[in-house]
């Protein structure tokens, strides 16, 4: 049986999103990005369609940003006082939601800008940057407990780590393993940001 919405008590602001971001990753748990529709999101957060859509005009911008809201943030980043342990600590958080439902919609996102059905442009355009910002993060204070020389720190370097987790989970699915995790922080990122 299906709720109506209207007579239950309304939400506004965040503790709606919160339920429509909750309802979308839940969705993506269940049926997948293919399957996931605007209409069975606003059921499950018992919202009105009405109120998505005036939030998020498209699926793309729904589903990116319920994914974003379940990422860890870049202030969140582990701090265990060494580089290679919070290296590996940030990528096991990316394995762990590569594995999840945000892996599920970059899948189902990416495939359909392969298809041709929405463009790259929008996903980049709706892209938060937040694998770069945790990078940033835990790299920052490796430069300042003087473990890295801030010379060394590029753009490329910093994504190159996250880079690989993805290309492994888009050919080779989830989930993602530890021995994986650990080799690349240990073969690529100590190597690249403290070069003997």
């Amino acid at each position: 049986m299906v709720t109506d919405h209207r007579k239950l008590p309304r939400r506004r602001g965040e503790a709606l999103n919160a339920a429509i971001h909750q309802a979308t990753l839940d969705e993506l748990a269940e049926v997948g990005y293919a399957g996931l529709t605007m209409e069975r999101v606003a059921e499950r957060a018992r919202a009105s369609k009405a109120s998505l859509y005036r939030r998020w005009p498209t699926r793309i911008e729904l589903v990116m940003e319920a994914v974003y809201s379940s990422l860890p943030s870049p202030g969140s980043a582990p701090s265990t006082g060494d580089l290679r342990d919070d290296l590996v600590a940030v990528l096991r958080l990316t394995a762990k939601a590569l594995s999840g439902p945000a892996g599920e919609a970059l899948r189902g996102l990416l495939g359909e800008a392969l298809r041709g059905e929405s463009p790259l442009g929008t996903l980049r355009k709706n892209s938060q940057g937040t694998a770069r910002k945790l990078m940033e993060e835990v790299v920052g204070r490796a430069v300042e407990r003087g473990e890295v020389d801030p010379a060394i720190v590029t753009p490329r370097r910093l994504d190159a780590g996250h880079a690989l987790l993805r290309h492994h989970f888009l050919f080779e699915g989830p989930p993602i393993p530890d021995e994986l995790v650990v080799a690349i922080v240990d073969e690529v990122l100590v190597p690249l940001f403290k070069p003997s």
